[in-house]
């Protein structure tokens, strides 16, 4: 869950203590494709495999077929593999129905291949978190948060500012705060304006820092890049020719 924003799936890998969580926002200053996400999570796999891991979890935000978008999606589309997961349809507000799209399964099939290909063999399960998550219990903390929330919302409609202005109510500093809709609505578009995660915040930096994923170390570290290799069955020149471009694009 999340189309147009990571928070939801940031917050389960870090809750989770996943291996790997992917959202949208590391990709917003360039294009990514189905292969990149593929190739992240296939690093993750054998980095934790060099650790002497052999299982793992990768929390995938919904948000990422959004940033593959119809474009990313085309090769398979003109070759006819994407049927098998379903359709590109596109709602009345011309956003994808990410939900037409077995995503999971797509990059479990893909992932299998790239697998194979290296001679590795890994069992993988994908999973589809929808309604069962968003019907579970409320903890003690959505039940406080949601009475404050409804009680600011009823003090600003029984005060005089309301008459001038709608709003939404935002817990800030302690304080409940009425957010009016014009500073949060795209004049363009008349739809609310997401709220992205912040991947220079520290919030992120915490996630990233317990993530198992390739990153810059493995290959200025010979000793590293050379493990890595070896758990692969590649020559460290061809792995670091192989997957050294991930790190790049996500730096």
């Amino acid at each position: 869950m999340g189309r147009a924003a990571g928070h939801l799936a940031l917050g389960i890998g870090k809750a989770a203590a996943a291996t790997l969580t992917l959202i949208p926002e590391e990709f917003t200053t360039r294009p990514v494709k189905l292969d990149q996400v593929c190739d992240i999570i296939l690093g993750s796999i054998i980095k934790r495999r060099t650790m002497g891991a052999l299982h793992g979890v990768v929390v995938l935000a919904e948000g990422l077929l959004e940033a593959i978008g119809e474009q990313g999606l085309q090769s398979m589309i003109e070759s006819g593999q994407l049927g098998r997961y379903g359709k590109v349809i596109r709602d009345p507000h011309n956003h994808l129905r990410l939900g037409e799209i077995e995503f999971g399964r797509m990059i479990k099939d893909r992932l299998t291949v790239l697998l194979e290909e290296l001679g590795m063999s890994v069992a993988l399960i994908d999973k589809d978190l929808g309604y069962e998550l968003r019907s579970a219990d409320p903890i003690p903390f959505d039940a406080e948060y949601t009475r404050d929330l409804g009680y600011g919302a009823v003090k600003f409609l029984r005060s005089a500012e309301s008459t001038k202005y709608g709003a939404i109510i935002s817990l800030v500093a302690g304080r409940l705060h009425p957010i009016p809709f014009e500073e949060i609505i795209n004049p363009n578009t008349g739809r609310m304006q997401a709220r992205k995660v912040d991947i220079n915040g520290e919030c992120y930096e915490c996630a990233r820092r317990y993530m198992i994923r390739l990153d810059r170390r493995d290959f200025d570290d010979p000793h590293r890049l050379e493990a890595l290799a070896r758990t692969a069955g590649m020559s460290p020149d061809a792995f670091r020719q192989r997957f050294a471009y991930v790190i790049k694009n996500s730096e």
